[in-house]
C-alpha cells in the first residue's frame, strides 16, 4: 500500500492534477482550432475546383498516413531546431493536434455537408439565397448540429493521444507520474501500478462523460429524424 500513500503525499496529487489540466488545455485549443479550420477545409473539399479538392485530399491523406508523434518529433525536433523558432512544446503539441484534429474535422464536416438533404439547398435557391448565403444560413447550421457527436468522439480522442507530448518534454499527467514514480521508486517499488491506475481513472473521469453525451446526442438525433 506504500504506492498508495506517496500519491496522497505532499503535492503530488495536486501534481497530477495540474498535469491533467496541461493535458485539457493542449486538447481543448487544438479541437477549437480544428473546428475552425477543419469548417473552412469541409468546405473547400466541396467546391468544384479540381486543384483545390486535389489539395485538400492531398493534405488529409498525408495528416492520416503519418502517426502523431512523428508529427510531435517533425514539429519541435525538426523544424522548430532547425530553423531556431523559439516554441515550447506545449506550443508545438497544439500546432500538431490543430494540424489533426484539422484534417479529422475538416472531413467530418465535408459528410455533414452532405448529409444534409437536397431538398435544403434547393429550398435556399428557392427563397433566393446566394449560394454562399445558403451555406452560411441554412447548410452549416444543420450540418454541424449532425456532427456534434462526432465533434464530441474526436475531443475524447485528442485528449487521449495527447499522452504523446510527453515525449517531448511537456508535463503533462503521465510525465508528471512518472517523476513521481522515479523519485519514490526505492520507498515504493509498487508505486507504478498506483500512480498509473490513478491516471487511468483520470482520463476515464474525464472522457466517459464525454463519451455518453455523444451517445445521448446522436440517440436523441436519431429519435428527432425518425
Amino acid at each position: 500500500m506504500e504506492g498508495l500513500k506517496i500519491i496522497f503525499e505532499g503535492s503530488n496529487f495536486l501534481r497530477l492534477l495540474g498535469g491533467l489540466w496541461v493535458t485539457i488545455r493542449i486538447a481543448l485549443i487544438s479541437i477549437g482550432l480544428s473546428v475552425i479550420l477543419g469548417s473552412f477545409l469541409g468546405a473547400a473539399m466541396r467546391v468544384r475546383n479540381k486543384a483545390v479538392r486535389a489539395v485538400c485530399r492531398a493534405y488529409l491523406e498525408i495528416v492520416r498516413i503519418m502517426p502523431q508523434l512523428v508529427w510531435l518529433f517533425i514539429v519541435f525536433f525538426g523544424i522548430v531546431r532547425t530553423f531556431g523558432i523559439n516554441l515550447s512544446g506545449e506550443t508545438s503539441a497544439v500546432i500538431v493536434f490543430t494540424i489533426w484534429g484539422t484534417a479529422e474535422m475538416g472531413d467530418l464536416v465535408r459528410g455533414g455537408f452532405e448529409n444534409v438533404p437536397v431538398h435544403q439547398y434547393e429550398s435556399s435557391q428557392a427563397l433566393g439565397l446566394t449560394k454562399l448565403q445558403a451555406y452560411i444560413y441554412v447548410i452549416f447550421p444543420q450540418a454541424i448540429r449532425l456532427l456534434i457527436p462526432n465533434m464530441i468522439n474526436l475531443s475524447t480522442r485528442m485528449i487521449k493521444t495527447t499522452a504523446l507530448v510527453s515525449l517531448i518534454g511537456v508535463t503533462e499527467v503521465l510525465k508528471v507520474g512518472k517523476q513521481i514514480i522515479d523519485a519514490n521508486r526505492f520507498e515504493a517499488p509498487n508505486a507504478a501500478l498506483w500512480v498509473y491506475g490513478t491516471i487511468f481513472l483520470m482520463y476515464f473521469f474525464v472522457c466517459f462523460p464525454l463519451s455518453m453525451l455523444a451517445t445521448a446526442i446522436e440517440k436523441k438525433q436519431k429519435k428527432l429524424s425518425a
